[in-house]
Parts: C-alpha cells; sequence; structure tokens
C-alpha cells in the first residue's frame, strides 16, 4: 500500500496530465455606497434591515432579514428563525422565498435584498447567502426563467449581483435528474 501511494505521489509531481482543462466562471458585481443605490433598491435594503429586528436568533445573536420585490410589485420580506435543534432553523431568504411562493405562486421574484447585524451592528461588509439559499434561490430563478437580482447590504458597501447564477456556479437543477 505505501509503495502505491508513494509511486502515485511520484507520477503526480512528475507526469503532466496531458487532458487537464481549466475552466474559468466570471462573477460581476457592482458595488455601491448605500447612498448611491437606486430607489427601488434603497427601499429593499431598509426592508431587509428592519427585518432584522424580528429575527429570532438566541443561539447565535447573527439576525438576518430578506426582502423580496414581486414582479406585481408586492414586497415579502422574513428572518431568520434558530431552533435550539441548531439544523431546524431556516435562514431569512428561504423564510422570504417560501413565504412569497405559498402567496403568489405564480408571481416571479425580481430582487432580494439581505442584511444581517450582530451585537446591535449591522455588519460592515456585505452578506451573503449560505449554500442551502443558494440553491433555493436558483431553483426560484429557474422555476419562473427570470433572473432575480441579488442585493447584499454591509454598511460600507452593498454589492448588486445580476442574477442567482453568480453566487452558485456549477449550480445543481432539474437537468441534472434528467438522463
Amino acid at each position: 500500500m505505501m509503495f502505491r501511494l508513494i509511486y502515485f505521489i511520484y507520477l503526480y509531481h512528475h507526469v503532466k496530465f496531458e487532458l487537464m482543462k481549466l475552466l474559468t466562471h466570471e462573477i460581476k458585481i457592482s458595488v455601491f455606497q448605500t447612498e448611491e443605490l437606486p430607489d427601488e433598491f434603497a427601499q429593499l435594503v431598509e426592508k431587509a434591515k428592519a427585518q432584522t429586528q424580528n429575527s429570532y436568533a438566541p443561539y447565535s445573536t447573527f439576525n438576518v432579514g430578506a426582502a423580496l420585490l414581486l414582479d406585481n410589485d408586492e414586497i415579502i420580506c422574513g428572518s431568520n428563525q434558530e431552533n435550539s435543534a441548531y439544523p431546524s432553523g431556516i435562514c431569512a431568504e428561504r423564510v422570504a422565498m417560501f413565504y412569497a411562493n405559498s402567496l403568489f405562486p405564480k408571481v416571479a421574484v425580481k430582487a432580494m435584498a439581505i442584511a444581517a447585524h450582530t451585537n446591535g451592528h449591522f455588519l460592515t461588509e456585505p452578506i451573503t447567502p449560505c449554500g442551502a439559499c443558494r440553491q433555493v434561490l436558483l431553483e426560484s430563478e429557474n422555476r419562473y426563467n427570470k433572473d432575480i437580482k441579488i442585493i447584499l447590504y454591509g454598511v460600507e458597501k452593498t454589492y448588486i449581483l445580476e442574477n442567482v447564477k453568480q453566487l452558485l456556479p456549477l449550480s445543481f437543477g432539474k437537468g441534472n435528474l434528467e438522463l
């Protein structure tokens, strides 16, 4: 066994693998000062910030708020909800998305803003969704065949991404389930 491992290491370091190909993925992020945001997005950020007050996060003290702008101009909000059995909690992004889908199942989401604070202070850097939330957001984008602008708030700067695919390259989707 040891000989095989040493031989593999030798081959790895001394043999060029001609079949290797490098893939690149470009992510475009627009960076704004909060006061520079377009009015529609500034309003969404304020709603997300306000939602952090509705968060139930006694264990992490990490309060997250999300606000969705739908195609029918409704704004749906959500906040993270923790549970002492940690996996049973749910993030603000999924609370908002599932609530929007249950209220307006045929209406696409145009944009989502996310904000977070801890210990009474909003984060200086923009907050990003976790992997599970990225997957749920992508499902919604694919469901309606429409990009969702993602607005990530931070005190010092706010990021805007054109779509969820920018957050989740090489994503898993419906096409992966087909033969």
